[in-house]
């Protein structure tokens, strides 16, 4: 099959969150599969300059932004054995940061028009397009209306996958004929409350909406999860599943991690015991015979926050240490900043994103906590397990699916269903106390390291999405 990932962000070459790990990683889990899926991303600004080295200009163009025509460039780059195409557009895309500006609209309305206009140039016509989140939407939106019908683009089918649901390109409804160029008649594609909600435009149009977990396939027609989506999706349930992401397993390895101080393995775990001495020299903790907690997080309010706020002090009682990293929302920063000054030694936060440290914190954790109000997938409870570092977590999308409760000593994990400080207390006391017992814990670790979240699996499941949307034909 020939395969196209449209995404917004991908690692190497530009990322800000778990979006970029997935279109960064499947694509290599398809290639090794004999697929060919490439990946067609906007060329920002802060793509480092020997990435920049190896990219070819394969064409300029124009592309239509409602009634203007706007340059398009074209580029080209081969990444470990996977193409990767870039849409070049300076006044576009050559700022500093990915997201966050007043014309974000247009800038992924003119990405989406070119991803599909880019087609007619590259010599490559996919079975699939994969888009990723609102930014991607309107791809399946103009092949549904422009594309569909026009020689060299019939029987492409279109697939959004929806990363979190919470955001979903909403903006005001000139914005359908000053930026979009769709037609009238076609409105209702995109229609939704009052507003042009672009994420609305690609789960009408799209012919399957993957989630990133079963779980949250199912969380999503919940208006409690949907941020409004619900009644919609609930009449497109029949194109609606959830495929749980995964890991890339080369990256995070603690037999090979370059970012450690020792590496480990299942059959020798002494390596671990020297990282978590390490990590305590590093962050300035004190050494001691309780259990290390990390967090590799965002500070917002969806990610739990709030509860370990609730219960921060009778954490520290209990003899836990913390080492965190993460930004985000002030409030939350302040208090974890506030924290580790009162609680010098017990309490580290690194205050943005480190990718190095935050392998040394996997690596030297004993216990990792996602006590998340809602996690379409997660992946860091994920790669903590592939280091023996336990995950306690609350049972919401695809930490649900990944981590099972060690209560009856077969889980590989700790688990709380309510959102609630003292259930997610509970969840800590128990794994506390599962500490304790050094064999216990030992088989907990190596359970917990056996388990396979590596993308093969995950790629078999889309794999079988795709064949069956193109047997229809």
């Amino acid at each position: 099959m020939k395969i196209l990932f449209a995404a917004s962000e991908a690692v190497p070459y530009a990322a800000s969150g778990g979006l970029a790990d997935v279109t960064g990683s499947l694509p290599k889990a398809f290639c090794e599969k004999g697929h060919d899926c490439r990946v067609v991303m906007p060329l920002y600004k802060s793509i480092p300059d020997t990435l920049r080295d190896n990219m070819i200009f394969v064409k300029n163009i124009t592309v239509d932004v409602s009634w203007r025509k706007q340059y398009c460039g074209i580029f080209k780059s081969v990444f470990e054995g996977i193409t990767y195409y870039f849409i070049d557009n300076e006044y576009y895309f050559s700022r500093d940061g990915l997201y966050g500006f007043y014309d974000d609209c247009e800038r992924f309305v003119f990405f989406d028009r070119a991803v599909l206009e880019m087609l007619k140039y590259v010599g490559f016509t996919p079975d699939i397009i994969n888009c990723h989140d609102w930014q991607t939407a309107l791809i399946p939106v103009y092949y549904s209306i422009y594309y569909k019908y026009q020689q060299g683009y019939g029987g492409i089918k279109n697939i959004i996958t929806i990363h979190n649901i919470e955001y979903q390109g909403k903006y005001g409804k000139e914005t359908l004929t000053e930026l979009m160029g769709i037609p009238m008649y076609n409105a209702s594609l995109l229609d939704y409350d009052g507003y042009v909600n672009m994420l609305k435009g690609g789960i009408e149009t799209a012919d399957r909406i993957i989630t990133v977990s079963p779980s949250y396939a199912w969380e999503i027609l919940d208006p409690w999860y949907a941020h409004g989506l619900d009644r919609i999706l609930v009449t497109k349930q029949y194109k609606l599943k959830g495929i749980l992401n995964g890991i890339d397993t080369d990256l995070y390895d603690p037999e090979k991690d370059r970012y450690t101080v020792k590496h480990y393995s299942i059959d020798d775990l002494s390596g671990k015991e020297i990282c978590k001495s390490a990590l305590c020299e590093e962050l300035g903790l004190i050494k001691s015979d309780g259990p290390i907690i990390g967090m590799v997080t965002r500070f917002v309010a969806h990610k739990g926050i709030d509860l370990i706020r609730c219960v921060f002090e009778e954490l520290i009682n209990m003899g836990i240490r913390f080492a965190v990293l993460g930004s985000g929302d002030k409030m939350y920063e302040d208090f974890f900043c506030e924290m580790a000054a009162r609680y010098e030694g017990k309490v580290s936060v690194t205050t943005g994103f480190v990718p190095e440290l935050s392998h040394r914190i996997y690596a030297g954790s004993d216990m990792f906590l996602m006590p998340s109000q809602s996690e379409p997938c997660g992946l860091a409870q994920m790669i903590s397990m592939r280091y023996g570092t336990i995950p306690i977590v609350r049972e919401t999308g695809g930490l649900r699916d990944s981590v099972r409760d060690n209560g009856g000593s077969d889980g590989n994990g700790f688990t709380f269903k309510t959102y609630n400080a003292n259930d997610m207390l509970d969840a800590i006391r128990r794994a506390k106390r599962d500490y304790s017992d050094k064999k216990v814990w030992t088989e907990l670790m190596k359970r917990a390291m056996k388990c396979d979240y590596s993308w093969s699996a995950s790629a078999d499941i889309y794999l079988d999405t795709y064949r069956e949307l193109l047997d229809k034909e």
